[in-house]
This record gives C-alpha cells, sequence and structure tokens, in this order.
C-alpha cells in the first residue's frame, strides 16, 4: 500500500515532536513543514532532511494529510483551508475555539470526503491501552490532572488546556450523555482559570469528579474508576493501570494476578482479584500519529474523530461558563 505524503503545520514544541515522529512512521512519507516563523520551520526542516515550505498552500499542494499543531485559536482558519485543499487533518487539541467553527470543520469534512482526527493523546496511553480487554462500564470516576506552571499554555483556560484530556476519555467511557454540570475555579496567575473542579453527573446515573491544576509543585496525571464488581486505577504519567476486581473462586489471568481475600460461601463464593495489566512499550504520539496514517491510507474512523473532538469541547465550555457564572455570583 502506498505511503501517506504528511506535513505539518506549526512546529513549536508540539510540532516538532509530531515531526520527529513521522520521520519514524514507516508508512508515513515525511515531505514537510511551515511555520509563520521561518526560522522555525528551517531549523525543523534541516534536522529531518524535508521541506520548510513558504506557506500552507504549498505545503498542502505536496501532501495528503496534514498535522495542525499551531495555537488554538488559528485551529480553525488553518483546518478549513486544508480541507477545502481535499487533505485529511489531525489537529491538536482543543479541536477549535468555538462550537460554531468545530460544526464548520466537521461539515466541510464530510462535504470533501477526507478525515478529521483530534489530537485528545490519552487515548493512546499505554494505561488505557492496556485495559482493552476490561469490560469497562464505569459508574463513579474521579480524575486529577497537575502540572507545573508552564506559559505556554496559557492562551487557554486550564479546562481547556488540561481538563479536556479527562473530559474526552470520561465521555469515551461512560458513553452517555451529560445530565448536568456543576463546576468552580480560580485564576491564579493568568487571565483565565488555573484551578478547576467539575462534577459531571450522567443520563445513566455515572458521576464525574475531575480537577485539573497548572500551578501544582509536582506533576499528577490520575483517574480512578469504581463500577461493578471492580476498581481500576490509572496512572497516566507512569502508563499503568492496577484493577481490583471480583471474580470466580480460582480465576486468574495472563497478567501478574494476586488473590486479596475471598467473600461468600459455596457456589456464591467469590475471589478479590489483583491484576496489574501489561504495560506496553509504546510512545502515545507515536501510536496516535501512526494510528491516524493508518485512518488514512484504509479510509477507516479515526480513533478521536472530529465528533468526539467536539463533545469533549462542549462540555469543556459548558464548564467553562459554569466557573463564569459561579464567579458573578460572588
Amino acid at each position: 500500500m502506498a505511503k501517506v505524503n504528511v506535513g505539518v503545520i506549526g512546529t513549536g514544541h508540539l510540532g516538532s515532536l509530531h515531526a520527529k515522529m513521522y520521520a519514524e512512521i514507516s508508512d508515513a512519507a515525511f515531505i514537510g513543514v511551515y511555520d509563520t516563523d521561518a526560522e522555525k520551520r528551517k531549523s525543523v526542516a534541516a534536522k529531518y532532511g524535508v521541506t520548510a515550505f513558504g506557506s500552507i498552500a504549498e505545503l498542502l499542494a505536496a501532501v495528503d494529510a496534514v498535522s495542525i499543531a499551531t495555537v488554538t485559536t488559528t485551529h480553525h482558519a488553518v483546518a478549513m483551508e486544508a480541507l477545502r485543499a481535499g487533505k485529511h487533518v489531525l489537529i491538536e487539541k482543543p479541536i477549535t475555539s468555538t462550537l460554531t467553527e468545530a460544526d464548520e470543520l466537521i461539515a466541510l469534512a464530510k462535504q470533501q470526503g477526507v478525515l478529521i482526527q483530534v489530537g485528545h493523546i490519552e487515548r493512546f496511553n499505554p494505561a488505557i491501552i492496556s485495559l482493552e480487554s476490561y469490560q469497562l462500564k464505569p459508574m463513579f470516576i474521579e480524575s486529577h490532572r497537575l502540572a507545573q506552571f508552564n506559559p505556554r499554555g496559557t492562551d487557554v483556560a486550564v479546562v481547556l488546556d488540561l481538563m479536556i484530556h479527562d473530559i474526552d476519555i470520561i465521555l469515551s467511557l461512560v458513553n452517555s450523555p451529560v445530565k448536568q454540570i456543576d463546576a468552580n475555579g480560580v485564576a491564579v496567575v493568568s487571565d483565565t482559570p488555573d484551578i478547576a473542579n467539575a462534577r459531571l453527573q450522567f443520563e445513566n446515573g455515572c458521576v464525574a469528579n475531575v480537577t485539573a491544576s497548572r500551578i501544582s509543585r509536582t506533576k499528577m496525571r490520575k483517574m480512578r474508576m469504581f463500577q461493578a464488581n471492580a476498581y481500576i486505577a490509572i496512572d497516566f504519567q507512569q502508563g499503568s493501570a492496577d484493577v481490583f476486581r471480583l471474580g470466580k473462586e480460582g480465576e486468574g489471568s495472563i497478567w501478574s494476578t494476586m488473590l486479596l481475600g475471598q467473600i461468600g460461601e459455596g457456589k456464591n463464593k467469590r475471589s478479590i482479584i489483583y491484576e496489574q495489566p501489561e504495560m506496553k512499550k509504546i510512545n502515545a504520539l507515536h501510536y496516535e500519529l501512526e494510528s491516524f496514517v493508518h485512518a488514512v491510507q484504509h479510509n477507516t474512523r479515526p480513533v478521536v474523530n472530529g465528533e468526539d473532538g467536539r463533545m469533549a469541547l462542549e462540555v469543556a465550555q459548558q464548564i467553562l461558563q459554569k466557573i463564569q457564572v459561579q464567579r458573578f455570583a460572588v
């Protein structure tokens, strides 16, 4: 099968990582990059032996697909240009600044017959991948995503910068409409909320308590899920998961299993089992871009498509609206 000709628009910190990954993906032919900063694009292009294009249009004329790793406020305009040219796009999260912009991209992609994938990288985290064989039906979720302060992400609120990762994961796991949102947040060092907490209630009864901060002393990216007969702890930073579940007497798995105890009597006797699913040795960004290239090659649904990105943005926007209401109520 022919390789997919790919390019990168935006060669800042994240865009340069996209360039590095594309250079390593066997099914991708990395063609070149574009950035408004001529020195940046030339530096990245020289590093990987590709072309530093002088305009987006020139890059689009040479590729089948692009990664858009520019600032969020430019996602819509850049992606519209790429989609009009009939190119597949991977857009870093959040998909756009507004829902109207997201809707326009999704509609144009359908009209052009091309794909949109949104860069919610945690879907490709080894911890999430390791749980693929489990039936995940959480009824209570608690997540904490804390980061040390970095001015690079302050062009958007922490809800759109960090929390949206967990929002996307939670929406994909619960698979039920959001019924109610309560939220609060504080702007500490920037003009938008730097710390936020949200409580999401879903139609199926699940509740998620989500916290994000970008002024923490230490980093943390953890999620805990509780469901019938199981408790799952996920550490996105370590790429690992721990599963505590009820099973039949004598039941084990192919993974390291520890019997913690037993409950019940006779036919109702069940074991309390601890398992640590095998950690996949994968680079999440590499896997994400490889998945995008595969979707383009085979014209299949991306793992995180435009509609998924829009849903995560919609919930994030609703959380921000709740935070604004709380501010005005004080």
